[in-house]
């Protein structure tokens, strides 16, 4: 009867067995307010929890010591490293005896066993490595030792359910209204998840999609909290490994961003805080790269980096070369001002969006052959080796530019460099249809359309940029026609672009074609480098596990349902034929706005928007629009042909 769940309402894990007719059970949470990881192991008879505990490292330069009868911890230095840490591990038990021995936790015949394990490093910042983590560790066990286990289980849950709660989906058609939707149960209960994956291959579950998304939610929270000290990396918060896949980094031509994907979207925006606080540190180390590299004034970052905040070129040249992290990051800003509308927010990251738009404003070079403005030395990453002047980045930057000119606006500040930044935003080179109906990957008319690498950098303009939208149809449809000639296949991440692209071009059923390649199962082709799907827990195979995928998966769902990068707030654009009925509450929606909405077979049926800031929202759906001048705090109701009710 060996059973494992995860319950994403609670975050909480159990783990429960029969042996010798005895029912035994084993529950978990990560507490962020404990700032430990907590355990309880419990049984149906009495006196039948007896088990040792003791604490390894596969780091070579460890110790283990007794700190007293029910407490053990272990040190722990990185060789050759410059950072150390210590885990410290305490337990009680009701009934039964627990010592320590030969620095293990020996608990016999007790009732009911808990465990509760923090850990810290001498870590603060990219600069400073002065932390006592002992100490540290000894003042968290010290203050959760002043309550009791239930107390630190209904503060973890409550903790957590104020971000989690925030958001709800379902493709149902159960439902007559919201309030019922938002209480029925998630996912589908009693089949075990790797068996769901299986099944969803032969016959489709819109219920695991809606998992799906959820699942990412909870990843989400668990790894990017407001008070984390560093973001999401490339395996979120799961490495178990010394030298795990690209170094559990930060690869910062797509794969940090695409983690962050759906953070403002699914009402997690104070997640996005230690992104801003990375972003804040790399325009500092940034200046230097600037200046050293390309002798030119505000920051850059080229393609990776790490704790330690390094932004120079690393790895070799036909992919380590490439200029425009620091734009991409910094439109995040933008994006991130745009859903929440914080303008105190706008104006403390408004110096890094105006760096980044100086740096790019000095290194443009005019391009001899066609007189346009260009990016060179540069990668269109991760294909076609050191180039001048790729698609993506002219993309990048010029978003950078629109944005950084409309935050000085808003902010009614810096009206010269605006005006410095314009002439230059009309001479980047523009995008540019080839031979072949697509959309040019470089400036030269040189792309392969049998080439189907899983990069498609050149299309970041129709997503996660404003580059390229419907309002320009014949690039909009060359953009289309590339990713046709790149291909369906890809790692997971790559599929989770795809997935967004294609609910961009306004084609669900190739969108979700996307969605399903991402959650076919993973494990038969474990070591096959192209193919993506999911791991029997969820998690997004590149292969190996990187976490991207669930992200921009689940970003990609909910771009299906609502998009709002225009300015207006479209509802259902990209609906596919198998999802004809569902709910959704709690998504957010550029401008201030969140959405309530029940569709069923294809079609709206209601819909409420909560209008944060009172700003005017313009809504569409189909052939109808309307325009709303809202008011702070009020929530309104339309009905399925856009009346106000």
């Amino acid at each position: 009867n060996y059973k494992r769940t995860l319950d994403i309402s609670n975050a909480i894990a159990t783990v429960s067995y029969t042996n010798n007719g005895i029912n035994f059970k084993r529950k978990y949470f990560a507490s962020n307010p404990a700032n430990a990881i907590i355990a309880s192991f419990t049984a149906d008879r009495k006196g039948a929890i007896s088990l040792s505990a003791y604490l390894q490292s596969v780091h070579q330069l460890f110790n283990v010591k007794q700190l007293n009868n029910q407490t053990i911890a272990l040190q722990v230095q990185v060789k050759d490293g410059a950072l150390n840490g210590t885990a410290v591990l305490y337990a009680n038990a009701s009934g039964g005896s627990i010592k320590v021995v030969n620095n293990q936790l020996v608990i016999a015949n007790a009732d009911v066993a808990n465990f509760y394990l923090t850990a810290a490093t001498n870590f603060k910042t990219y600069q400073d490595v002065s932390a006592n983590p002992f100490k540290i560790c000894k003042q968290t066990i010290s203050a959760l030792q002043k309550q009791s286990y239930t107390q630190l289980k209904a503060t973890h849950i409550a903790d957590y359910q104020k971000q989690f709660n925030k958001f709800y989906i379902s493709f149902d058609t159960k439902h007559d209204n919201v309030i019922e939707a938002y209480k029925a149960p998630l996912g589908v209960w009693g089949l075990p998840t790797d068996e769901q994956i299986k099944q969803n291959e032969i016959t489709f579950n819109p219920a695991l999609l809606g998992l799906y998304v959820q699942y990412s939610r909870y990843l989400l929270i668990a790894c990017s909290r407001s008070n984390s000290k560093l973001p999401a990396n490339l395996q979120g918060l799961w490495n178990n490994l010394l030298t795990p896949p690209w170094g559990s980094k930060y690869t910062t031509n797509i794969n940090l961003q695409m983690n962050y994907w759906g953070a403002d979207v699914f009402n997690l925006s104070a997640s996005t805080k230690p992104l801003f606080a990375t972003i804040t540190d790399l325009s500092i180390t940034g200046k230097q790269t600037a200046k050293a590299h390309y002798n030119a004034s505000g920051w850059v970052l080229h393609h990776n980096t790490d704790i330690w905040k390094g932004t120079a070129p690393i790895n070799a040249a036909n992919h380590g070369i490439w200029q425009t992290g620091s734009a991409w990051l910094s439109n995040m800003i933008w994006e991130h001002f745009l859903f929440t509308q914080d303008k105190q927010f706008l104006l403390a990251n408004y110096p890094i969006m105006q760096a980044a738009s100086q740096f790019y404003a000095d290194v443009l070079v005019k391009d001899s052959a066609s007189g346009w403005l260009i990016s060179t030395p540069s990668n269109s990453p991760e294909n076609g080796g050191l180039v001048a002047g790729p698609t993506m980045d002219h993309q990048i930057i010029r978003d950078l530019f629109k944005n950084t000119i409309s935050a000085a606006k808003k902010l009614q500040i810096d009206a010269s460099f605006r005006q410095q930044l314009q002439p230059k935003y009309k001479q980047i080179a523009p995008n540019k249809i080839g031979k072949f109906g697509q959309l040019q990957e470089w400036l030269q008319d040189i792309d392969d359309t049998t080439n189907t690498h899983r990069h498609v950098s050149h299309l970041w303009g129709v997503f996660p940029g404003t580059d390229i939208t419907w309002q320009n149809p014949k690039m909009m449809q060359a953009a289309k026609q590339s990713l046709l000639y790149r291909g369906d296949e890809g790692t997971g991440w790559s599929l989770a672009w795809k997935t967004n692209l294609w609910t961009r071009f306004k084609d669900g059923n190739h969108a979700l074609l996307m969605a399903k390649k991402l959650l076919s199962p993973a494990d038969s082709e474990v070591g096959v480098s192209e193919k993506g799907g999911v791991y029997k827990n969820l998690f997004d195979a590149h292969p190996p596990f990187q976490i991207d995928g669930n992200f921009g998966g689940a970003a990609g769902i909910a771009e299906m349902l609502v998009q709002s990068h225009t300015g207006i707030i479209e509802l259902l654009p990209a609906l596919p034929d198998a999802l004809q009925s569902g709910t959704v509450k709690g998504l957010c929606a550029r401008g201030g706005f969140e959405i309530t909405m029940i569709w069923a077979n294809g079609k709206l049926q209601q819909l409420r928007i909560l209008s944060k800031n009172g700003n005017p929202c313009f809504v569409k759906y189909g052939d109808k629009q309307l325009h709303v001048a809202t008011q702070k705090g009020k929530t309104y109701q339309l009905s399925n042909e856009l009346q106000l009710q």
